[in-house]
């Protein structure tokens, strides 16, 4: 099972840039993308069906905003749209697709572009904290596709001097994920990858791409129950549809 996510920074844009063709040519089974900025009414998915992808779409209540999508070679046997914590899917964050071997979750954790959106943040992470940690209960085996909006470790950003003050790599924002990830998951691209420069987001200014100068903040965490099916995990940095690349992992079973 290849699985990739994906933040496309619009839907609508990214399939204007190419986004179905590649789609159709890279050989994903399941593909979790955020912010989709758009309702699904509002997007051509005929062409997905055209290319065999069933598609999921939980959208934010404010038009343009948010939003996340699961795309399917293979139909689901359950989705789950939301988390019934009502401030999280307002913003359309979280969805959920059951296989007979796992479950796969497509989140967009929030920015903290200010302070207000920073205080947002906490609380987000804190209440999604605890819905993982009861979702765990039920479903053993688990992959939490999404943008995380947070850099890990000093590795997984280009200048982590410069940057400790901003969000996105806060002491308290990389506390929170590694506390995270210790409560049972395993990030499947550093359980393969230990190499430096390997990002999936980086900024329009300054040439940032071009220059290489990122940040990881998209991972497919997956339960440590899954370590044994981990066949690859990667980073598809040149794919250009939007400000992120896709990243994703295979799992083998």
């Amino acid at each position: 099972m290849k699985i990739i996510s994906y933040n496309v920074n619009g839907i609508r844009a990214a399939i204007n840039k190419g986004f179905v063709d590649w789609l159709n040519e890279s050989n994903v089974d399941v593909i979790c993308i955020q912010e989709t900025k758009a309702n699904r009414e509002q997007v051509e998915t005929n062409l997905l069906d055209k290319i065999g992808y069933h598609n999921y779409w939980f959208s934010a209540q404010k038009k343009g905003y948010s939003g996340v999508a699961i795309f399917s070679r293979i139909k689901p046997n359950k989705v789950i749209c939301g988390t019934n914590i009502n401030h999280i899917d307002f913003e359309g964050r979280v969805i959920q697709a059951d296989y007979d071997n796992f479950s796969v979750i497509s989140l967009y954790l929030p920015s903290g572009t200010n302070i207000d959106r920073l205080e947002y943040k906490f609380k987000f992470m804190r209440d999604f904290q605890k819905y993982i940690d009861d979702l765990k209960r039920r479903y053993t085996k688990l992959v939490i596709c999404g943008d995380y909006n947070i850099c890990h470790k000093e590795i997984d950003i280009h200048d982590p001097i410069r940057n400790k003050n901003v969000s996105g790599f806060l002491p308290e924002e990389r506390r929170w994920l590694d506390k995270f990830i210790k409560t049972g998951f395993i990030d499947s691209f550093r359980h393969l990858n230990s190499e430096p420069h390997n990002y999936s987001w980086w900024s329009y200014r300054a040439n940032s791409r071009a220059n290489n100068k990122g940040w990881r903040i998209d991972y497919a965490l997956v339960t440590e129950s899954l370590k044994k099916n981990i066949g690859n995990s990667f980073i598809l940095n040149s794919v250009k549809h939007s400000d992120h690349c896709p990243i994703g992992v295979e799992l083998k079973f």
